[in-house]
């Protein structure tokens, strides 16, 4: 089972005890451009963060607040949700994929950060760590493929190949992007307190929703990591 693969560290749990990740895992994708669907819902999206002036939630901030524990500032590299939410509330949201579509427009709605990745290009174990400063990050620079190794003590998704996810969710590498071609997907729904537990389930039910109506006959694995209580 790929769950039995991913696990988070003790010393990410030491930074922040009441983190939790809804991680789910589908296999029998079929991926594309955007339709009138995955449009429909981003556009649902951006009228959430429209019609709240673009004011977030007060729980975007424990991002901030975890983000500094860590060493990052979150002025210059904020949490994915932040930075989506102002894309949502200003000039619009990006339209990549279908893929990608739903699970930003997933992200906005909920507001809680979203990741999502293709499982055929992970290798080993799938852990959340604080990173050695040895490990190599994918991405691109200036359009050419670059490595930017994050910092000592930074909070990274990573695998045996390397970083696949800096600073917790801010930035994916370029290895385990979601394409036209991805048919297996690893979603990464994360919560800190004060969202509820019940409110990132309902996240992952929704995200599911959507997957299921395009694609009924998914195979879907589904767990939650951190604590069973808010």
């Amino acid at each position: 089972m790929v769950l039995d693969r991913l696990a988070v560290a003790p010393e990410v749990h030491a930074l922040r005890p009441d983190f939790a990740v809804l991680v789910i895992a589908v296999s029998g994708l079929v991926n594309s451009g955007g339709d009138e669907h995955s449009e429909a819902w981003l556009r649902e999206a951006e009228e959430v963060a429209r019609a709240a002036g673009g004011v977030m939630p007060p729980h975007v901030t424990s991002w901030q607040e975890a983000y500094r524990a860590f060493g990052a500032r979150p002025q210059r590299t904020a949490s994915s949700v932040e930075a989506l939410w102002k894309r949502a509330a200003g000039p619009g949201m990006p339209r990549v994929n279908w893929l990608v579509d739903v699970y930003n427009a997933i992200s906005v709605a909920h507001v809680l950060p979203v990741g999502g990745e293709d499982l055929a290009h992970y290798g080993g174990p799938i852990r959340l760590v604080r990173a050695t400063g040895a490990e190599s990050f994918d991405t691109t620079k200036d359009g050419q493929p670059a490595n930017d190794p994050p910092l000592a003590g930074e909070v990274v998704w990573a695998d045996d190949l390397g970083v696949t996810c800096r600073r917790w969710n801010w930035r994916q590498c370029t290895r385990t992007r979601l394409t036209g071609a991805s048919t297996t997907a690893l979603f990464l729904l994360e919560r800190l307190a004060p969202m509820s537990l019940e409110a990132l389930d309902a996240a992952g039910d929704a995200l599911l929703t959507r997957l299921r109506a395009r694609t009924p006959d998914l195979q879907v694995e589904r767990a939650r990591f951190g604590p069973a209580t808010p």
